[in-house]
């Protein structure tokens, strides 16, 4: 499970990546498994609707099960499936790289994580690196 503690370290972690290879500010979302906001922060200077970007990303990771660079390429070759599953699930799927998996050591997907505010491999990089500053496994698909 995704505690508030571990949500802080993915967050501090991904902050800490973009300070150091200069990303545009960042917001970044960290659901639970029921894709449950357990925290989110933004960095000064992130534009708005930020959130529903980032929020978007992480709950399409895990209301398709793969990480939303493998939502991309779904798109890319299945289009109208991914435009059902977008209104099946409320508009919250954003399908580019971003929005990343978190499992535990047993493999298991416990949330995932959403971020916005740089390109969306800028973003997927940071996700990728705060997941790992938690000791947890990141899967991007």
């Amino acid at each position: 499970m995704i505690t508030l503690a571990i949500a802080k370290t993915i967050i501090s972690g991904a902050q800490d990546e973009a300070s150091k290879n200069n990303f545009k500010p960042l917001s970044v979302v960290v659901l639970d498994k029921g894709a449950n906001v357990v925290a989110f922060e933004k960095q000064d200077g992130s534009s708005n609707k930020r959130f529903e970007i980032a929020f978007g990303k992480a709950n399409g990771a895990l209301a398709l099960g793969m990480g939303s660079r493998a939502l991309m390429a779904r798109a890319e070759s299945q289009a109208y499936f991914i435009n059902a599953a977008t209104a099946a699930i409320g508009g919250s799927l954003i399908p580019v790289p971003g929005g990343v998996l978190v499992k535990d050591a047993s493999g298991a997907t416990i949330g995932a994580v959403g971020i916005s505010g740089d390109t969306s491999d800028n973003d997927e990089a940071a996700a990728i690196a705060g997941i790992i500053a938690a000791g947890l496994t990141p899967d991007a698909g």
